[in-house]
């Protein structure tokens, strides 16, 4: 029996092609496709489909919301997020809403058939460099519990200040993680404040301080 799958995106061609590379597969059904999350919740109780492919970015009720609302109406159902946000705060928002797995767009034909799969038969699938990014998260946060300059700051926040302490630019920041130069900017004025610092190299001698003047190698 297939497994049968509802494609939740905006995108009318990656919906399309999701669409045709789930229903060309052996062992596999497109049942439906939605453009918002607002229809995705009016028909997926009635059709209850075995998995659920999800966009994050969707106009009105985001991707992660949709989830939240159906995981009450359809808990049998299994959610995955599909993608192209790679950051740390949509990947924790997401499976904190519900989400079973958490793979990007930019993954094979294969890669996403093997994660819808899983997802059906009780795994967690994710894309291995969503994955990378977990591990780092849990690895992370390790660090911050004897580190009380960081428990000042918000995981965002912490995510850029590594970035600064590898060397990345704020234009680089900024491409990494899908935001604004100035998003970036406003994040790292927030850190200044927090720590009470005014330069880059201040603050992470203040959160690194083992490390020390290394820092200035990146100025």
């Amino acid at each position: 029996m297939s497994i049968r799958v509802v494609v939740i995106e905006d995108q009318k061609e990656t919906r399309d092609m999701l669409a045709v590379l789930i229903n060309g597969s052996e062992g596999y059904e497109c049942i439906a496709g939605f453009e918002s999350s607002e229809d995705a919740i009016k028909n997926i109780p009635l059709l209850l489909p075995d998995v659920a492919l999800v966009d994050i970015n969707l106009p009105g009720i985001s991707g992660v919301d949709c989830v939240a609302r159906l995981k009450v109406l359809c808990p049998s159902v299994q959610y995955i997020m599909c993608t192209s946000l790679e950051d740390s705060d949509a990947i924790f928002t997401a499976l904190q809403a519900g989400a079973n797995g958490y793979i990007t767009k930019s993954a094979t034909p294969t890669k996403i058939l093997e994660a819808i799969s899983d997802a059906h038969n009780g795994g967690s699938p994710m894309s291995s460099q969503i994955a990378r990014k977990v591990v780092s998260f849990f690895q992370q946060k390790e660090q911050v519990k004897s580190n009380t300059e960081l428990q000042k700051l918000s995981v965002r926040e912490q995510e850029i200040l590594d970035y600064l302490s590898k060397g990345y630019r704020y234009k680089e920041i900024a491409a990494t993680l899908f935001l604004s130069i100035e998003t970036v900017r406003k994040h790292i004025h927030n850190i200044y404040e927090k720590l009470q610092v005014d330069s880059r190299t201040d603050a992470l001698n203040k959160v690194y301080p083992k490390q020390g003047r290394s820092f200035l190698l990146f100025l």
